[in-house]
């Protein structure tokens, strides 16, 4: 099995590093404190600045998001309101991250209630699944592709649920209109750019070349599509017209429910069990945030099944106790550190985090501040501690560590409204382009293999095990930060598959620690640790630090980190800062 497991894992690296290698490699904003390093003039990050607003704000993944987001808020829309009209319309411009086939975590604060609430629109597995999904007949896994690609990989989609939800008890325009622009250029066309064109071309998901709706979409005439076309899609604006006038109705128990699933049970490749009653019965759920404090800040995250609330918390929590804000930003110290506490955050992860609603999961006791210092106290400021072992909380239950399939796809939108409501938002179909099952114009997720491809290692369950209606772990990590008075202080999140969670604790010590403004914080060269090599960001200055970081003990590689920031804050003033991820094609849009 090891060995079968050994070649899984040379796959995802493989195709990781293709899904992200259009990085454009360029250069970063001067921090407050500007560490000594090789500059990077004139390639591309310092000319990013931030924008600054002072009635609203949105920043998400395409221009053409970032618009419909922005065309909400000028019409008094709220950030619910805004969030449905951006993901509507990534979901046509953007469909290989995130749209109505997959699922979403949102994190919305209520200003006038001071209260903050998030929304689970995870998936689930079908109720005919088991953990057997991903076994062949001898009991070892399937291969990686065979995994992901096709109707078995496909998860009861809950993005329109959450969103639905979360509109029903803050949104202020009629759920109709939010859909106009998304359904206008689905209808007259909108300009392919040249992310997209890259990503089709790469053929990072071989899905796309091997289902026939899908291939029909992006090589129209066996032609890849070209940066600069213009690509009408009908029938998704045909779904949506229908969504919006409907509700939610149609997709969770009407035509378009019926079409998802005879897609999903008759896929070209490894048909699904995915039924009409599942997806009758999906429910969205309103659950409580998971907070800490953070020197003389709040942080919230979502609680599972995202591992991603609470990991940003440890990292966080375990680095306190070294005086940040005087050590130089992407220093040698700085990112040796990093790494170190990411190391230990993931291996909690990878052992105690799945859906609490299956397993008991330790969350209070993993965020404890006992426990933390504790595992803090591990961290040696000279040299890599290697390979990190879970603690024991608490509450300790014996688990084996967990072994799924995480991929950097997904989107993120942060959002203030002119009240001062905010919402965090990360939404995904899993892979680049999902199971590349395409029904009606949008493409299914591929969640399932978030889930353990194995239930069980040495005798001991995977906390993130396949069950029946459970729903996956996640890396998704959307944040809201506080200020001691309790006033928001920052909203941020990030793609980038269990990188997600590196991203985002980077960008927010940026922001807390080196007070950078968030557009400089993003353009930091990444620097990431899942408990296994440490990665520097390729083509950017912290590659410097290679050599450094080797004599310290670290295995280090220099790849592309794509990430997908979006980050607004609100300033001493009240003035709104926000941030958009140029690694990508990101946009803040404000008033």
């Amino acid at each position: 099995m090891l060995k079968n497991q050994n070649k899984s894992t040379k796959l995802q690296k493989t195709v990781a590093l293709v899904f992200s290698c259009f990085l454009v490699t360029t250069s970063i904003a001067a921090p407050v404190k500007k560490p000594i390093r090789e500059p990077e003039a004139a390639t591309g990050f310092a000319n990013n600045k931030a924008v600054v607003g002072s009635k609203f704000m949105v920043s998400a993944a395409n221009p053409y998001a970032s618009k419909a987001g922005y065309n909400i808020l000028k019409k008094g829309g709220s950030a619910i309101d805004a969030a449905i009209a951006v993901e509507m319309v990534l979901n046509l411009v953007e469909p290989q991250s995130s749209g109505i086939g997959g699922g979403s975590f949102i994190l919305h604060w209520d200003q006038k209630n001071k209260h903050l609430t998030t929304f689970d629109g995870r998936e689930t597995a079908p109720a005919q699944a088991d953990e057997r999904l991903f076994l062949q007949k001898n009991g070892q896994p399937v291969r990686w592709i065979d995994a992901v690609v096709g109707g078995r990989s496909v998860g009861v989609p809950g993005l329109l649920a959450a969103l639905k939800l979360a509109h029903e008890k803050y949104g202020k325009l009629p759920w109709q209109s939010l859909f106009e622009e998304a359904i206008t250029l689905a209808e007259q066309g909108f300009v392919v750019s040249p992310r997209l064109e890259k990503l089709v071309a790469l053929q990072i998901n071989p899905g796309v070349t091997k289902l026939t709706n899908i291939k029909h979409y992006f090589y129209p005439n066996n032609r890849p599509i070209k940066a600069g076309d213009v690509l009408k899609n009908p029938k998704l604006a045909k779904v949506l017209r229908s969504i919006a006038q409907e509700g939610i109705k149609p997709f969770y128990q009407g035509w378009i429910a019926k079409r998802i699933v005879n897609a999903v049970q008759k896929a070209e490749i490894a048909p699904g069990l995915l039924s009409l009653n599942d997806l009758k019965n999906y429910r969205a759920i309103e659950r409580k945030p998971v907070c800490a404090p953070y020197r003389q800040y709040s942080l919230c995250g979502m609680a599972p099944p995202s591992s991603g609330g609470v990991a940003v918390i440890q990292i966080l929590k375990q680095l306190e106790r070294f005086n940040l804000a005087n050590i130089e930003p992407n220093s040698l110290s700085a990112v040796h550190l990093f790494t170190q506490s990411s190391r230990l955050a993931f291996a909690d992860r990878n052992r105690y985090l799945a859906d609490a609603d299956f397993v008991e999961v330790p969350v209070q006791d993993l965020i404890n501040e006992t426990y933390l210092a504790q595992r803090s106290q591990l961290i040696n400021q000279h040299m890599d501690m290697g390979k990190a072992i879970a603690g024991t909380p608490l509450h300790y239950i014996s688990r084996a560590d967990d072994q799924a399939i995480e991929m950097p796809s997904t989107s993120h939108v942060s959002i203030i409204d002119a009240q001062g409501n905010a919402i965090s938002m990360t939404s995904s179909i899993e892979m680049g382009f999902g199971s590349a099952v395409m029904v009606e114009g949008f493409i299914l997720n591929n969640q399932l293999t978030d889930f353990s491809l194995v239930p069980e290692v040495n005798g001991k369950l995977v906390a993130n095990r396949l069950e029946p209606n459970k729903r996956p772990r996640s890396s998704m990590a959307p944040t809201i930060v506080f200020n001691q008075d309790g006033s928001l202080k920052l909203v941020v999140g990030s793609p980038g598959g269990s990188r997600i969670i590196n991203y985002v604790a980077q960008t927010i010590i940026g922001v807390l620690d080196w007070q950078l403004d968030p557009q400089a914080a993003i353009n930091l060269a990444h620097v990431t640790n899942r408990n296994k090599v440490t990665t520097l960001e390729k083509g950017r200055d912290i590659t410097y630090l290679q050599s450094e970081l080797v004599k310290k003990g670290h295995n280090v590689v220099v790849a592309p980190l794509n990430s997908g920031i979006h980050a607004i804050e609100i300033n001493a003033k009240g003035k709104l800062i926000g941030g958009a991820d140029p690694r990508r094609e990101g946009k803040v849009l404000a008033n």
